[in-house]
């Protein structure tokens, strides 16, 4: 398998933003993993607070299988995040997961 590091970055105060797309942008990541193609998803959080009162997120991180780094990238690049302004940049690159020892899926 090919994995690919989808790295986005928010525009400042993106909260609402994320908001309003989250159900799309989960439901792809969902799908992904539903074809065994996930290894790991999720946010970069403002803080390191367990619980902060303000969550604030500064960007996210995807990785996955695609047969290609342009399939990533076409992937990436139709993100409901992309569509709702959350991502102020997106950047695709090979990824080739080292540790722990244990196969990646």
């Amino acid at each position: 398998m090919k994995y690919f590091a989808i790295m986005s970055t928010d525009v400042a105060d993106s909260l609402s933003l994320r908001k309003t797309a989250r159900g799309d942008h989960l439901e792809r990541l969902h799908e992904l993993d539903r074809q065994g193609r996930l290894l790991i998803a999720g946010p970069h959080p403002l803080t390191d607070e367990n619980d902060p009162q303000s969550p604030a997120f500064t960007g996210s991180l995807v990785v996955a299988s695609f047969a290609s780094l342009e399939s990533a990238q076409a992937w990436a690049a139709v993100d409901p995040y992309v569509d709702a302004g959350v991502y102020a940049d997106v950047t695709v690159k090979p990824f080739l997961p080292v540790l722990p020892t244990k196969k990646a899926p």
